[in-house]
């Protein structure tokens, strides 16, 4: 079967109570950045920073961005001021609360097992971390990255969406490519790890190894019981009834946020050629993907749906936007550029689907196309061409670090 995992860290595959762990975290740094703040300053600093980025739902500003200008603002300070200092900090004092974790031998064998099954492994576990500090769990938890190779792990620094918001599981699929196979996430937290993943169509375990009884609801876990339990459930079911459904509005809305969120992740530090490159012939590079999303945002998508909530029952008569593409020389056109004007078309976008009611929502069109139809079904379209086009861009990447490679004499990247 081939299956993408999401996996929650902590007391899933480390033991590590945060009600334990989060207090001596929070006291250690105090403690470390006491000659620049007191800590009855600071610490107060650090929750509120850290609930800017719980709270956060906009796609244009990364989780550690978010933190660092409540935190810094509330201290007077600039990051640049304690950025060697914190990176310090996770260096020398960080490694010491490995003492109020453990190893969970389970975890690792369930990471050996599912790896070798062809299984698809991603860390997603609340980025509310740097990095430094997820891969220091990881390792504590005895899956070193540089022996286990997860396909993604989040953390504050590339990521905009923290738990419990179904956008960081969006998120999370979108950077690795909206994976058509069966996907599933696995955690033991109900409130942060399951209801959210449910709540965007995604199948969920529930690591509740003393059987808990599950609490009625919609978003219950798909199944549960231990991490040593689950590849024999997953031999046990069919493996179609772990195909995500993303089709309701929680979960649309979701993916519109997460995917200009995941493309600035995924184009992050993108060398220049790589946006022109074409390792496959007739089809688009990645600046023609990326103006090819912003001028449909622009100028069908949010006229569009403006027109609907204008008018009664109009008719929407179908464009070809493919033919955009030569027509308006995408391909030699500024890729990062074009991007930070995707970001704004869909933020415009966004702004208009937060001021929509429920009844906006049901509200009939006749479409050249699709004849009777209604608002939900364009919004749901749009949700389903980014879809589409994310997944182009993985695959257009995934070519060209193979290209690349084979040019080089070297083996791919996958």
């Amino acid at each position: 079967m081939s299956l993408t995992i999401l996996l929650d860290l902590d007391d899933t595959l480390l033991g590590n109570s945060m009600d334990t762990f989060l207090p001596a975290y929070m006291q250690a740094l105090g403690e470390y950045l006491a000659p620049y703040a007191p800590p009855e300053k600071m610490i107060p600093a650090l929750l509120a920073a850290t609930q800017a980025m719980v709270a956060n739902t906009r796609p244009d500003c990364t989780l550690l961005e978010i933190f660092n200008a409540s935190f810094f603002s509330a201290l007077g300070l600039q990051p640049e001021e304690l950025g060697d200092v914190i990176d310090n900090f996770y260096q020398e004092v960080f490694p010491d609360l490995k003492d109020l974790t453990r190893q969970l031998p389970q975890a690792v064998d369930f990471v050996e097992q599912a790896l070798a099954r062809g299984y698809r492994l991603a860390i997603a576990t609340s980025p509310l971390f740097s990095r430094q500090a997820v891969l220091q769990r990881l390792e504590w938890a005895g899956l070193s990255p540089e022996a286990y190779p997860f396909s993604l792990i989040a953390s504050a620094e590339d990521f905009h969406f923290a738990k419990p918001h179904p956008e960081f599981y969006a998120e999370t699929l979108a950077r690795l490519g909206w994976p058509e196979q069966p996907a599933l996430m696995v955690g033991d937290d109900l409130y942060n790890d399951i209801e959210p993943a449910r709540r965007l169509g995604l199948p969920a375990y529930w690591i509740n190894p003393q059987g808990a009884a599950v609490p009625a609801g919609p978003y219950t876990p798909t199944a549960g019981g231990s991490l040593s339990g689950l590849l024999p459930w997953l031999d046990s079911i069919d493996p179609e009834s772990l195909t995500p459904d993303y089709d309701h509005p929680e979960a649309v809305l979701a993916i519109l946020r997460s995917s200009p969120a995941a493309l600035q992740a995924i184009f992050a530090g993108l060398a220049s050629y790589s946006w022109i490159d074409k390792p496959r012939p007739g089809e688009w590079n990645l600046a023609e993907v990326v103006c090819h999303l912003r001028d449909v945002d622009g100028e069908v998508h949010l006229p569009r749906l403006s027109r609907v909530l204008a008018e009664e029952n109009p008719f929407i008569a179908g464009v070809d936007s493919d033919s955009w593409a030569e027509e308006r020389l995408y391909y030699c056109q500024n890729g990062p550029q074009a991007l930070h004007s995707f970001m704004a078309n869909r933020l415009a976008l966004l702004d208009l689907l937060e001021n929509t009611s429920p009844a906006d929502w049901e509200r009939p069109i006749r479409h050249a196309i699709f004849g009777p139809s209604q608002f939900k079904e364009l919004v749901r379209i749009i949700a389903g061409h980014d879809r589409l086009h994310i997944r182009q861009v993985s695959d257009t990447l995934q070519a060209s670090s193979s290209y690349i490679s084979a040019v080089a004499g070297t083996p791919s990247l996958d």
